[in-house]
């Protein structure tokens, strides 16, 4: 696998941006929702993504011997994995996702109404 860079994060974080303003101008909902899945999948989506790379930054830190041996860098070893199961319990987010999806084919324009209802 070739070294990542800190421009290879960088355009996976623009990615977001672009995909971010996308949604800002109101898209499709069914569009909207296709293009978020992938982010939020609950095993490779980016909380858990995001907790797995927090876990190996504290691993990495922690295994380096360069590193410190304070109980301040305990500490912040200590935040960084907390933090890291934190990201990993919004995985549920993807069955938001499920429910969005279907509250919206229930909800289409083709499903006939009552005229109470209208």
């Amino acid at each position: 696998m070739p070294a990542l860079t800190p421009d290879d994060i960088h355009t996976a974080t623009e990615t977001l941006s672009r995909l971010t303003e996308y949604l800002h101008d109101a898209p499709d909902p069914g569009e909207a929702l296709a293009l978020v899945e992938p982010l939020l999948d609950e095993y490779t989506g980016l909380p858990v993504q995001l907790g797995d790379t927090l876990r190996a930054l504290a691993r990495a830190v922690l295994d380096h011997p360069d590193t410190p041996r304070t109980p301040e860098t305990h500490l912040l070893i200590a935040e960084l994995r907390t933090a890291a199961w934190e990201q990993t319990d919004q995985h549920t987010l993807h069955y938001l996702l499920d429910d969005l999806r279907t509250l919206l084919a229930n909800d289409s324009p083709s499903t006939p109404e009552c005229s109470r209802c209208r």
